[in-house]
C-alpha cells in the first residue's frame, strides 16, 4: 500500500480533551474524502467515529491547508481543537514552534506554549449581527430568545446562554432546538456556561451537524468572548468541560486558546 493507493485511505485519530477527531493527509495526493466518505467514517458502530473529521492538503498561502467536515457530512469553518490537534503533529513533525494553517477562517497561527500545551490564535471574533450571520438585524449581546443568549462568530455561529448551573441543563433537548432556531440560518453552535469566577467558567457544548461533544475549541473561544462583553469575566479565562480545560486569552490580535493535544492511533479506511 502506497500513499496513491486508491483503494486505501490512511488517517489518523486524535483528540484534545475528548474532542475528537479523524485526521486525512491529502497533500501530494488526489483529494479522496468528500460528504459520502465523511458520514460513513463518523459512524461510531460501523466507522471510526469523530466529531470532526479534518483534512489536510497543499496550499501556497500557509504551511497547511485545512478542511473540517461534521459528523453528518456538513462542513465547519472552524475547529479550534482539531487545529490545535494537527499544529502539534506538524510541530512534532518539522520540529518547528511556531507555523501557519489555513482554514475558511483565514490564516491562523499556532505555537508550541511548552509543557505539552499548544496554542491557536483562532481570529478576532465576529461580532456584528450579519457577520455571525443571524436573519436579521439586531444587538448580538443579547438576542430575543428566551435565556437572552449571547451571539458570536469565530468562523461559525455560536449561541452562548449564561446560566446558574450548566449541570443542570438537558444539553440534547436544549441543543438540538436552538441550534435550528430560525435566527440562526446557517444554524448554530449552543453552548450552556456557568461563572465561577472573575477569570473561570463552567461550559457544556452541543456543536451543529455534531450534538453533544466533550470539548470544543471554537465555542469555548465563542464563549469567553461573549463572558467578556457581558462584564462576567476578565478577557483571560479557564473554560472547564465535559473532557477537561482550556485557556482562552482574548487579545488584540486575536483570540488565543491553549490546551493539551492526544495523537490516540494510526489506521487505514478501505475505499
Amino acid at each position: 500500500m502506497t500513499a496513491n493507493d486508491s483503494s486505501y485511505l490512511p488517517f489518523m485519530k486524535m483528540h484534545g480533551l475528548g474532542n475528537d477527531f479523524v485526521v486525512v493527509d491529502e497533500r501530494g495526493i488526489t483529494p479522496r474524502v468528500d460528504a459520502a466518505i465523511a458520514v460513513a467514517i463518523a459512524d461510531r458502530h460501523r466507522g471510526v467515529g469523530f466529531d470532526q473529521l479534518a483534512v489536510l492538503s497543499d496550499t501556497t498561502e500557509a504551511d497547511v491547508r485545512l478542511t473540517f467536515w461534521n459528523s453528518d457530512g456538513s462542513l465547519a469553518g472552524a475547529c479550534g481543537n482539531a487545529t490545535r490537534c494537527i499544529a502539534r503533529y506538524l510541530m512534532d513533525q518539522s520540529g518547528a514552534t511556531t507555523l501557519t494553517l489555513q482554514t475558511e477562517r483565514g490564516i491562523l497561527h499556532a505555537l508550541d506554549s511548552g509543557n505539552g500545551l499548544t496554542s491557536v490564535n483562532m481570529g478576532q471574533p465576529q461580532l456584528d449581527w450579519q457577520d455571525v450571520p443571524l436573519a436579521r438585524a439586531m444587538d448580538t449581546l443579547e438576542l430575543p430568545i428566551d435565556g437572552a443568549p449571547t451571539a458570536t462568530g469565530m468562523g461559525n455561529p455560536h449561541c452562548t446562554f449564561f446560566v446558574a448551573d450548566a449541570e443542570a441543563v438537558d444539553l440534547a433537548t436544549r441543543g438540538s432546538a436552538i441550534e435550528h432556531h430560525p435566527l440562526y440560518p446557517q444554524r448554530t453552535n449552543v453552548q450552556f456556561a456557568s461563572v465561577i469566577g472573575p477569570d473561570h467558567l463552567r461550559m457544556r457544548v452541543w456543536e451543529r451537524g455534531v450534538g453533544v461533544t466533550l470539548a470544543s475549541g471554537s465555542s469555548s473561544c465563542a464563549t469567553a468572548v461573549a463572558a467578556a462583553r457581558r462584564g462576567l469575566t476578565g478577557r483571560s479565562v479557564r473554560i472547564d468541560l465535559d473532557g477537561g480545560s482550556l485557556h482562552v486569552d482574548w487579545r488584540d490580535d486575536g483570540v488565543w486558546m491553549t490546551g493539551p493535544t492526544a495523537h490516540v492511533f494510526d489506521g487505514v479506511w478501505r475505499l
